[in-house]
């Protein structure tokens, strides 16, 4: 039955080998016992005392492996959900079409999945749509299937942490010494059944600063329209993990480097291939990629609203130019430009309205005069709007001189700040005259002087 799967997953008719476990021991891979969080620790030696097989599994292995602390430890086992929320007690099930559990310990969360295997076979027409994508996968296996069906050698590594072991089927270990990013099987075969690996392999090798294998880079290119065929909201959910990895700006150039950028972001094509653009989105993804860095809190909203500010100011100067106010007009460009990109990406509506706040209080800033400066200040959203006009400034798109008076003006003592106050000058308002009375008939030049005279008083009193 393996050898089978095998050949159906690896090449469709290929002659290939089966996958060959080797493993290593402490002594190989230097990884201890002690690098595991508790919680999968608990985890895994429960499982074991019970009689079943627990593993960690995937990302955190590599990440230990290359050296860094993983953020969330996955297990993998032999037990069914059920038989692990037996033995974990404070665990639940999640989960439609492949349940898992999620065993709780404190603040942290393990995820537990079952050995999982491949059922889709090239005769089975419900197990896979037209162009490929498999859409039923949900199967139990063994330890190997459950191997075998993940998408990259370097993430296809079990860590056993009762013998301080990592099993390896596909030379994981040698390919991340080697800093490469292999795919499992047949790279195109393996990407018609998901395409979303296209781009988990652009997040992988700029994450991890590896190399993606050449068989794995080459069919990327021709077969990067299958992306239109992914569910908007797995494609988002797939961009958002690339744009809050910590390297999204490196994540951006391998994108367009393989040629998978366009039709991600509808509209965020013609930006990153004009320089004004470019310059404003590469300033929010480094200051994006900072924060991670710094542990700080990160809003997708700003980082959307970001991403396609270039079109709607592109879009608001159109329809501005067509005779419409500017208020209105921004608005306007506002929901053109979320609509387009909801076709594809589908950005939940839950950051449209932090989206439409950052942009429409971007006008404010350009008012220092008066009450408003004040207002503004209270607003709720003002530290994410004035982060984003700080970027517009950087990007030399507005004034810097503006973005530092704001910066001293919500810092300042209420004297420094009347002090600060920019009094506009606005021109003088001049009520319109009616008609000029006609001078009745007979009337003497001292009755003409004095009513000049009047006019004048009341042209001064105006």
């Amino acid at each position: 039955m393996i050898a089978e799967l095998f050949r159906k997953v690896l090449g469709r008719g290929r002659s290939v080998n089966r996958p060959k476990l080797t493993i290593h021991s402490v002594k190989s891979h230097g990884v201890r016992r002690e690098d595991i969080s508790p919680c999968a620790l608990r985890v895994t030696e429960s499982l074991q005392k019970a009689g079943f097989e627990a593993f960690v599994v995937g990302g955190a292995v590599r990440d230990l492996l290359i050296g860094r602390a993983p953020k969330d430890f996955d297990v993998a086992t032999n037990a069914t959900p059920e038989q692990v929320k037996k033995v974990i007690r404070r665990s639940r099930i999640i989960g439609r079409r492949f349940q898992i559990v999620h065993a709780l310990c404190n603040d942290e969360v393990v995820e537990v999945s079952t050995f999982r295997a491949l059922q889709a076979a090239p005769e089975d027409d419900q197990a896979a749509d037209e162009h490929g994508r498999l859409i039923r996968d949900n199967v139990f296996g063994s330890q190997e299937e459950d191997a075998l069906r993940r998408d990259f050698t370097v993430n296809a590594l079990f860590y056993n942490p009762n013998k301080e072991e990592v099993w390896d089927y596909f030379d994981g270990l040698g390919d991340i010494r080697a800093k490469r990013l292999r795919m499992i099987g047949e790279p195109a075969q393996r990407y018609r059944e998901d395409p979303v690996r296209m781009l988990r392999a652009v997040r992988f090798a700029a994450k991890l600063s590896f190399t993606i294998d050449h068989a794995a880079r080459k069919p990327i290119l021709e077969l990067a329209d299958l992306l239109s065929n992914v569910p908007s909201a797995r494609l988002f959910d797939e961009m958002l993990k690339l744009l809050l990895s910590g390297h999204s700006v490196e994540c951006l150039r391998q994108l367009r480097a393989e040629g998978l950028h366009h039709g991600l972001l509808p509209l965020l094509d013609v930006v990153l291939d004009e320089p004004e653009g470019a310059r404003f989105v590469e300033l929010a993804l480094t200051n994006t990629d900072k924060r991670i860095a710094e542990d700080k809190p990160i809003s997708p909203g700003f980082l959307f609203a970001s991403l396609l500010w270039h079109q709607v100011r592109l879009g608001a100067a159109r329809i501005e130019s067509q005779g419409e106010l500017p208020t209105p007009a921004l608005y306007l460009a506002m929901d053109e430009v979320l609509d387009a990109q909801k076709e594809k990406l589908a950005i939940p509506r839950r950051f449209d309205a932090v989206m439409k706040e950052i942009w429409s209080m971007q006008q404010r800033f350009m008012q220092r005069g008066g009450q408003r400066p004040y207002r503004l200040l209270e607003h709720p959203r003002f530290r994410a709007a004035f982060d984003f006009f700080v970027l517009r400034a950087a990007s030399g798109e507005v004034d810097a001189d503006i973005a530092r008076w704001w910066e001293e003006f919500q810092h300042a003592d209420d004297t420094d700040r009347e002090a600060m106050l920019i009094v506009e000058d606005k021109p003088k308002r001049r009520r319109k005259r009616g008609p000029r009375r006609k001078k009745p008939a007979g009337e003497n030049n001292s009755s003409t002087l004095d009513t000049s005279s009047k006019h004048a008083e009341s042209d001064e009193d105006d």
